[in-house]
């Protein structure tokens, strides 16, 4: 499974793990909705609904990973490392397999979209 995330001339395609969250994101797609800075290594977002987290595993925090913070309800979208404390509520969606350099440049209301 796959996802794009397109902003003007950006596009990031993920490859997605099979987890509920996953299925409940795509259930959701397409959206179009605002993107917000947070930190100074990661793009977020977030979904109309929350996401099940029941199955998904626990975040890595590397570069161009696609995440979901549980407590926030916000999708994540990695542009640079860090290291989440196990436990906190991070689990893994996906990982970009191309555009992960476009992450940073996105702006603005992005399009998030199923497959290619």
């Amino acid at each position: 499974m796959q996802i794009t995330v397109q902003s003007n001339e950006n596009t990031i395609v993920f490859e997605l793990n099979n987890s509920r969250a996953v299925k409940d994101l795509i259930n959701q797609l397409p959206i179009f909705i605002e993107v917000q800075n947070y930190s100074d290594n990661e793009k977020i977002f977030y979904p109309p609904q929350p996401l099940d987290t029941s199955d998904a595993p626990e975040a890595t925090g590397s570069f161009g990973s696609l995440a979901y913070y549980a407590p926030w309800d916000d999708v994540v979208m990695l542009y640079g490392s860090f290291r989440p404390s196990p436990g906190s509520g991070l689990y893994e969606l996906g990982h970009a397999i191309s555009g992960s350099e476009n992450i940073r440049n996105l702006t603005g209301t992005i399009k998030v979209s199923s497959g290619q």
